[in-house]
């Protein structure tokens, strides 16, 4: 997780802040990409190198491609693979990582509309490649989220806009909803967002109207719980309070999160949870303060899984 965005470890879980800041980064396709690493007097690369960590680190995850000397750079890859390396300070591929939350690499990809997501797990050469089937499923500008930490370094999460040409009309962000199926699991949503104080959110997951209390480990954890702001896609990855096998924390129905959100908006959750040795997605729209939320789509009470979201059930897309 990006030590840009604030996160504080305690009893009920980890603290996430969102800041309102925006940035991008763009590439011009999945096949022949090139980072833009412009960015604006937040970028430690520039101006006074003071100035620009502290601006950097009041920053949410995923604004920006270049932060603290690394940057998030897609490369050439054949059809139907994604590849990329981060630079380090030194202008060279880093090729050496710490593991966190079983991994070395966290690739996280949203369509800018939020339709679609993908949470994988590319393998790393020698060179300093990161590679992995592509998970940008379908045209559409996606938003690609690096998160790692690198040996000797701090954690952190860069973010680069990847196109893939085609046609596709934008969809509006589904409506607020507390509840939402997804491969015949049912999740439901208990608290919200309020920007400048700490939330309890708790995801309920169920299955034919019985609680489950057999969740299995997925990354180290019960839950996996990704946000994203409307508009700049701001990036939170938080975990749940507890460790599968500590002996007090139980393996489901409940798994409980804890965020400040200082902003108000619309946010789209990602749930990642594991059961019957298959990784399921449950997706939620919440507004944070006192903003008009997104205009209805369809019932109040249940949101449609991503679409197009590959493995070939939608929802989901994990390695």
């Amino acid at each position: 997780m990006n030590t840009a965005t604030k996160l504080s470890g305690f009893a009920l879980g980890l603290v996430a802040v969102f800041g309102a800041a925006y940035g991008i980064g763009h590439v011009a396709g999945p096949d022949a990409p090139a980072a833009d690493t412009r960015h604006d007097d937040t970028d430690a690369g520039h101006g006074d190198q003071g100035h620009a960590g502290e601006a950097a680190a009041r920053l949410p995850g995923g604004l920006l491609v270049s932060e603290r000397g690394y940057t998030f750079q897609p490369t050439a890859a054949p059809e139907g693979q994604f590849a990329f390396r981060i630079t380090g300070p030194d202008g060279r591929p880093v090729t050496r990582y710490d593991v966190a939350h079983d991994k070395r690499m966290h690739l996280i990809v949203a369509r800018r509309d939020l339709s679609g997501f993908r949470h994988v797990h590319p393998e790393l050469a020698d060179d300093g490649t990161w590679r992995v089937a592509s998970p940008l499923a379908g045209p559409g500008v996606w938003r690609a989220f690096a998160d790692f930490t690198p040996t000797g370094g701090e954690p952190l999460t860069l973010g680069v806009d990847v196109t893939v040409p085609g046609t596709l009309a934008a969809r509006p962000l589904p409506p607020p909803a507390t509840s939402t199926t997804v491969d015949g699991y049912t999740v439901t949503l208990t608290g919200a967002p309020e920007p400048g104080r700490t939330s309890r959110l708790t995801l309920s997951v169920s299955r034919d109207g019985r609680p489950v209390t057999d969740l299995q480990p997925y990354l180290g954890a019960y839950g996996h719980l990704v946000a994203l702001r409307q508009g700049d896609l701001a990036y939170l990855h938080v975990h749940p309070e507890g460790t599968p096998g500590d002996g007090r924390t139980p393996a489901g129905p409940a798994i409980t999160f804890a965020a400040e959100v200082p902003s108000v908006g619309a946010y789209r959750l990602y749930l990642d949870f594991r059961h019957g040795d298959a990784v399921h997605t449950a997706e939620f729209t919440v507004v944070a303060g006192d903003q008009a939320p997104p205009a209805p789509t369809g019932p109040a009470t249940t949101t449609a899984p991503t679409p197009d979201a590959g493995h070939g059930t939608p929802g989901h897309g994990h390695s």
